[in-house]
């Protein structure tokens, strides 16, 4: 199981995690993976001044962006090499 922790603490949620949550949710039922992957919301974790913070599997990607947040999830999920 693969688990997606989107940072919700109160500076990755202005920086864009807001909209990178809603992006995350809707790439997982798209490719029909909501049987192998959670997604999940979290507090501040201490990284806030290189947020929007997401983990994937427990390793930390930093200044996400709307765009690259696609590449990064097709990359990290095995679904792109």
């Amino acid at each position: 199981m693969t688990t997606i922790t989107v940072c919700m603490g109160s500076s990755c949620f202005s920086r864009g995690n807001s909209t990178n949550a809603e992006f995350v949710q809707k790439y997982v039922e798209e490719h029909n993976l909501s049987d192998s992957v959670t997604v999940k919301g979290c507090l501040c974790e201490g990284e806030c001044k290189n947020g929007p913070n997401i983990k994937i599997n427990g390793k930390l990607f930093s200044h996400v962006s709307p765009e690259g947040l696609e590449d990064l999830l097709s990359y990290e999920l095995g679904l792109k090499k």
